[in-house]
């Protein structure tokens, strides 16, 4: 049996973005900024899918840019706010937990003379309001929090503190990198004070290198690539319609069926979690005093005492069981994770976490089979490293 438990990283596309994007490929393959029948087949696509994701999101189709996916929206969001807006002020705030994708940027944009505040976050992941929104000032332009944790799926209060951030200082712009939450959660940016926020189709059984940044009308950015002038002059580039179609098929697909999803993959990260509780020397991150319900339903982080975290990955993966040590996009390298750092992990369990992560086609059964796997792996492992 196979369990793949690492949805968090990629989700299999689904069978109907796969029939979607074919069409695109074989038939409906033209250029879209060709003038010819064939060209405007292919804009047809991208009218569709930006109104697809528009309705999941409540907001207008003229807001949504389409992208490679969540690296580069962040990028667009962060480098071209920043270098849009320089002239009201050089201060971005975010979190200590971000993505590579958010974390690295601002990096880059320290070397341009920005400079940014790395705000807290409490032993479930949860930033620490009171003290991001005290480190605004009137030369902040731009807070940047993520809307679920990639690694252990607690939930930020994204309307809280916009609301805050916005009191102090109504100019400064708020970038949310939504990449785990949407299609797992309900989203609306104008409620929720959100000016831009970050998508990737791979996440949601979409296509991998799609995704799109949604930009509140009238505001202030830059482009980052320069070029023919595609996307209103946001993304220039010829654009890859099979991906947007499929994504915004994808979208459409979660969205249609939020709630059913919600509490399935609930179940799932419930069943698991209660496994994981009979077992001596686990111990689950970023569960609050609310409990698992105050989280995203589809990441669960658990760290395994007396055992590092890539013996255990790779014993499950000889029986079929699939999960990830971290961040996907930064699991090649050996750098303990910011995020477990962060919310206050010992030392000795740093490098001992593993994250499961499921979709809405995982079962029951296979969370069950990768929950026995790891019961009988556990013992042998710390027999083992005893020796």
């Amino acid at each position: 049996m196979e369990a793949y438990l690492d949805n968090a990283a990629t989700t299999r596309v689904s069978p109907a973005v796969m029939e979607k994007m074919n069409q695109v490929f074989l038939t409906d393959f033209g250029n879209p900024s060709s003038m010819h029948k064939k060209g405007m087949e292919a804009e047809l696509y991208i009218r569709e899918a930006k109104k697809q994701i528009a309705d999941c999101l409540k907001c207008e189709p003229s807001e949504i840019i389409f992208t490679s996916g969540g690296t580069e929206s962040n990028n667009m969001a962060l480098i071209g706010t920043a270098l849009a807006n320089k002239r009201t002020g050089n201060h971005i705030i975010t979190t200590r937990i971000e993505h590579a994708s958010v974390y690295q940027p601002l990096l880059f944009l320290e070397e341009l003379g920005f400079r940014v505040t790395f705000a807290p976050v409490d032993e479930a992941g949860r930033v620490k309001v009171d003290e991001l929104v005290e480190s605004v000032g009137d030369d902040t332009i731009l807070v940047s929090v993520m809307y679920v944790n990639n690694e252990i799926g607690s939930i930020e209060p994204v309307a809280e503190i916009a609301k805050k951030i916005k009191e102090k200082n109504p100019k400064v712009l708020f970038h949310v990198d939504a990449i785990q939450a949407f299609g797992k959660m309900k989203i609306q940016p104008g409620r929720e004070g959100i000016d831009l926020l970050s998508v990737s189709g791979h996440k949601i059984h979409g296509p991998k290198g799609s995704g799109f940044l949604y930009v509140k009308n009238k505001t202030k950015i830059r482009p980052i690539l320069h070029g023919g002038g595609q996307e209103k002059g946001m993304r220039s580039g010829t654009e890859n319609v099979p991906a947007i179609a499929g994504l915004g098929q994808a979208a459409r697909d979660m969205y249609a069926s939020l709630e059913a999803n919600r509490k399935h993959l609930f179940e799932l990260k419930e069943l698991l979690a209660e496994r994981f509780s009979r077992l001596e020397g686990v111990t689950l991150n970023g569960i609050p005093e609310e409990g698992i319900s105050a989280t995203a339903p589809h990441v669960l982080s658990a760290s395994f005492h007396g055992i590092r975290s890539e013996v255990l990955l790779h014993a499950l993966e000889e029986k079929g069981v699939y999960v990830s040590s971290g961040s996907a996009c930064s699991s090649n390298h050996p750098d303990i994770s910011g995020t477990l750092v962060a919310i206050g992990v010992k030392k000795e369990l740093l490098d001992a976490t593993l994250r499961f992560s499921f979709s809405v086609t995982t079962t029951k059964e296979e969370v069950e089979y990768a929950a026995d796997c790891v019961e009988e792996l556990l013992p042998q492992l710390r027999r083992f490293f005893r020796k």
